[in-house]
């Protein structure tokens, strides 16, 4: 799964060449490929290469397909701890982004019918492939923090008896986090890469993608968990940091939206330990 890709195009193109690289492997792409691509050719070029690969839609595509609001801006549903002026960049970087949709012919109409969700199987396990958390596109209870939570142990207990997934793999939070829950109606791994277009506790030119299989990961991972004869990985996604950066800087200069929000996290890494992603005894 390649989450949060952000229209990192290296970013794109290195995840769809790893699961080339593994016979029979599926990329699928689990929303916000678009963010950083507001500039028409870049949009077509993002929108030519993930339409090759199974998607859901995440917050930002639902909310290009009906046309941005600047009530609703970017849909994105951040938490409280979430400035405001944080807010108001991202409201501001989606304007810009929809712009640059309009060259792209019948993207809208291909991300309204976009599914919020995709259930499939891998070996015995039922995994539901998400942009969120298990209720909502854009919502923020598949973090860290809430997952470490103690009373989120009955909602997970609810959302396993009434799904019966196995696995969750989701993004939309910029930060990673995999964890084992071992619950009354069965074990369930919640996994979320973060962002595979930025890096998220790793350092610059290294996101995250979230493999699923049968067979162990051909490359060693972050960390990992097994579930229902299913091995889930947070695998490292090496990118060509040099290539992204130069097209992020001609189109965010010094000062605009996205350069204020994302450039320090971009050149430097979020500055999480990676360790605490991972789940307990790993």
């Amino acid at each position: 799964m390649a989450g949060a890709v952000y229209g990192n195009l290296p970013a794109l193109e290195a995840a769809e060449a790893m699961a080339r690289a593994e016979p029979g492997a599926v990329l699928v792409i689990n929303g916000d490929v678009h963010w950083f691509d507001a500039e028409p050719a870049w949009f077509v070029a993002i929108e030519t290469l993930a339409r090759l690969h199974p998607p859901i839609r995440g917050n930002v595509e639902t909310e290009l397909a009906r046309g941005v609001d600047p009530d609703t801006g970017c849909g994105c549903s951040y938490p409280a701890s979430v400035d405001e002026g944080a807010v108001a960049r991202s409201n501001a970087i989606i304007g810009l982004l929809a712009r640059a949709a309009e060259s792209a012919a019948g993207a809208r109409g291909r991300f309204a019918a976009l599914p919020m969700h995709l259930v499939v199987r891998v070996g015995e396990a039922r995994v539901a492939i998400v942009h969120g958390d298990a209720e909502a596109l854009a919502g923020w209870r598949f973090d860290r923090a809430s997952l470490d939570d103690p009373r989120a142990r009955s909602w997970l207990e609810r959302v396993r008896n009434e799904s019966g997934v196995d696995v969750f793999a989701s993004t939309h939070t910029c930060a990673p986090v995999m964890r084992l829950f071992d619950l009354p109606s069965g074990r369930m791994v919640i996994a979320n890469n973060g962002a595979t277009g930025m890096p998220n506790g790793t350092g610059a030119g290294v996101g995250i993608v979230t493999r699923i299989g049968i067979a162990p990961a051909p490359a060693k991972p972050y960390y990992g968990a097994r579930v229902a004869g299913a091995h889930v990985d947070a695998l490292p996604l090496p990118y060509d940091h040099a290539a992204f950066l130069s097209k992020f800087d001609r189109q965010w200069p010094e000062g605009s939206p996205a350069a204020r929000s994302y450039r320090g996290l971009i050149v430097g890494g979020s500055g999480m330990d990676i360790a605490v992603a991972a789940p307990p005894g790993n």
